[in-house]
Order: structure tokens, then sequence, then C-alpha cells
């Protein structure tokens, strides 16, 4: 599933391509994916202008001149392509075609695990898929002492407590282990047994490790792709995670010894860490 900085890109990719057109037309091909699709989609988003761009969470949300904002979510293997003009044969799983006046975005979702929606922009937080959102890292100001009023009282790992939307909202898998690293803490620890200090160390390990992603196009292991078809890169990028046995960045440890860096399941997650730097 794309997270915050993968998200970002696609956000930001068709923004760049697509800018504030006209909505021209929508040709719905199946309408049913985690939640089917509104019967008035069609109605609500023809002949309106693209006035704003927005990421909320893992949301790309598109505001429009009539009061009203498209929601999508990728779900698990979603995409959005970007075309200058509509193909002459569309793919198997190219659900829902946008057309403007700048261009054809394309819904191909394999899985069908995805969202797209539109909601009144102005109530965006009454929205099901929106409602619990937490605090944004980059946008919201995530700092240490927001950490510490939320994390205090939990006794669960932190590299869990990092994964609750309703907290810290678009913070995946991967990058809570990669923002661990960077802090270096290890995701066995408690939630709060952290200091004052290594919460405001965790909180900017965090946004500089999702800026460090979207400055990379996202991370690509599986199906995400940017809208052009193209890899992100941050996976070369990628400390430890999916790194089993392998030597961490500068680390100091005999790995013959060691072992390198540890894979270990939390809340049926894959969490990879060094023992050596992370305490």
């Amino acid at each position: 599933m794309p997270e915050l900085p993968e998200v970002e890109t696609i956000k930001n990719a068709i923004q760049k391509a697509i800018g504030y057109a006209n909505i021209t037309d929508v040709i719905i091909k199946q309408n049913r994916f985690r939640e089917v699709m509104p019967d008035d989609f069609r109605e609500k988003v023809v002949g309106t202008n693209i006035i704003r761009y927005q990421r909320i969470a893992k949301y790309v949300v598109i505001h429009l001149s009539n009061g009203y904002a498209i929601i999508w979510h990728l779900g698990m293997s979603g995409r959005i392509k970007i075309c200058d003009k509509m193909p002459e044969q569309l793919e198997k799983h190219d659900h829902v075609i946008i057309k403007t006046s700048a261009g054809i975005l394309i819904y191909h979702d394999a899985r069908r695990f995805g969202l797209l929606t539109c909601w009144p922009s102005d109530k965006l937080k009454e929205c099901k898929c929106l409602s619990h959102s937490g605090i944004d890292p980059i946008n919201d100001g995530l700092d240490g002492e927001f950490l510490r009023q939320k994390f205090s009282n939990k006794k669960i790992p932190i590299k869990v407590a990092l994964l609750d939307q309703a907290i810290v909202a678009g913070i995946g898998n991967i990058y809570a282990s990669e923002a661990l690293f960077e802090a270096g803490i290890s995701p066995l620890r408690e939630a709060s047994s952290l200091s004052a200090k290594e919460y405001s160390k965790l909180a900017e390990a965090v946004i500089a490790t999702l800026k460090k992603a979207i400055n990379a196009g996202g991370s690509t292991l599986r199906d995400y792709r940017k809208p052009d078809g193209s890899e992100g890169y941050f996976q070369h990028l990628h400390c430890v995670y999916n790194k089993t046995g392998q030597q961490c960045p500068n680390c100091t440890c005999n790995i013959s010894q060691t072992g390198g860096i540890k894979k270990i399941v939390q809340a049926g997650r894959s969490t990879f860490y060094c023992p050596t730097k992370q305490k």
C-alpha cells in the first residue's frame, strides 16, 4: 500500500500534469472498490474546474469549483495513470477514466481495494474515510511533545504505536522502521519508555525520513509506480527495511557475530532494525 511519500508524489504529479483543468467527462467501467462509488459521482464531477490539490494522510484530495472534492485512495495495488490523450486500448484493470481539458487520469486497480468518491470540501472531516486521521507529520508540525502526550501511557512497542493512523497519519511499515533506525531507537521499546529527548529525536527522524522519500519519489517494492510508470527510488536508500542479515550504514558491529539487521514480526507486520545501533 502506498504510504505518505508515495501519495505525495502521486498528488504532485497530477497537479503538475493536469493543473487547474476543467473535467470534461468521466467513464466508469467498474464502480465497486473497497466501497461502491457514489451513483452521482459523474454528475458531481463533470463540468467542474479543479481549484486545489491536497494530501490527507494516504488520500489524494482534488478540490473542485462546485464545492466538492474527489477523494482517492489506492489500496494495495491501485495506480493513477496520466495520459495526454485517451489510449487506443484500455488495460484490463483500467476502471475509471477522468477526462480533463489538460489530459486523462485513469484509475487502474487489479485488486480493487482502493476507493474513489466525492464529498463536500468543507465537510471532509465528516467523511468516514478521513474522520479518524491523526496529525500529518509534515504539514501539521509533528514534534516530540506531541508524541510524548500520545505515547506516554502506551505499553505497546513504539513501532506499533507509530503505525496508529489515528495518532500520526501516513506513516506505514517502511517508514516506521526507517525512522526508528534514524533516531537510534529500538522498535522493541515500549512507547511509554522514551525520554523527552528521544521523543523529539524520533519526531525529527520521522519528518526527515518522509521528506527524503518524497524527494526520491517514494519506494517501489511491489505494485507502486509513479503516474508516469517509473519506479520510486527511495528503496535504494533504505537503511534497514527488507535488509535482513546485512550490515546497516556506518555500523561498527562484527556482522559475523551479530548476524546483521534483524527481522521480527510485530502486530502482524515485518519490522527491520539494527540491535547494535538501536537501543
